[in-house]
């Protein structure tokens, strides 16, 4: 081998050493590139799992949250329809009393709605046939010498009752306005009743 092949010899030995050298390096950083990259991949997928996680966990609770108000509001309005029965039930007890009972009960509210003894008592068509004359008579007894009252021959269109009309002032004592006044002092009362529980 004569001197020029020698140095070129040697210039390629040199050469490729530093080529290996050069890709040594390069891999190294390649590899060290990507094992930064895939760490901060791995970073990344757990920090979106765990707020992904975090979020369904928070709509979970959401979506649960939102059911047991929907379930206490159906609770609540079928409790609410229990109350407004039991108003209903209670003036249909009232209307069906017994003409003895209803008399007396007519009397004793025609006694405290005319203080003075005076007025003209109106009861719906059928009350008026049946008890109409009898609870003015038994309201006149209660109040002695002041009952004046008297029975109209008007009627009108109530469930149960009688309005009192007294010159331009009328008493509404229909069973009807009876129970609603009572139902917004007493739903409550009720409520605990028909449900103890809560």
């Amino acid at each position: 081998m004569n001197g020029i092949e020698k140095i070129t010899q040697r210039l390629d030995t040199e050469t490729q050493a530093e080529i290996d050298r050069v890709l040594d390096q390069a891999k190294d950083a390649a590899a060290q590139a990507v094992a930064r990259y895939q760490a901060q991949a791995d970073r990344e997928a757990a920090d979106r799992k765990a707020r992904n996680e975090k979020a369904a966990a928070e709509r979970e609770e959401r979506l649960v949250s939102v059911a047991q108000m929907e379930a206490r509001k159906v609770t609540l309005g079928a409790k609410q329809e229990m109350v407004e029965q039991a108003f209903d039930l209670a003036l249909r007890k009232l209307c069906e009393m017994p003409d003895e009972r209803y008399i007396a009960t007519a009397a004793g509210l025609l006694a405290e709605a005319a203080p003075d003894g005076k007025g003209t008592v109106i009861f719906s068509e059928q009350e008026r046939k049946r008890i109409g004359q009898a609870s003015v008579d038994a309201a006149n007894a209660k109040l002695g010498e002041k009952g004046k009252l008297t029975l109209s021959s008007e009627t009108r269109n109530i469930r149960g009752g009688f309005i009192l009309v007294n010159g331009s002032v009328e008493v509404n004592c229909t069973f009807e306005t009876l129970v609603r006044l009572q139902k917004g002092t007493m739903s409550g009362e009720v409520a605990k009743l028909l449900f103890p529980e809560g």
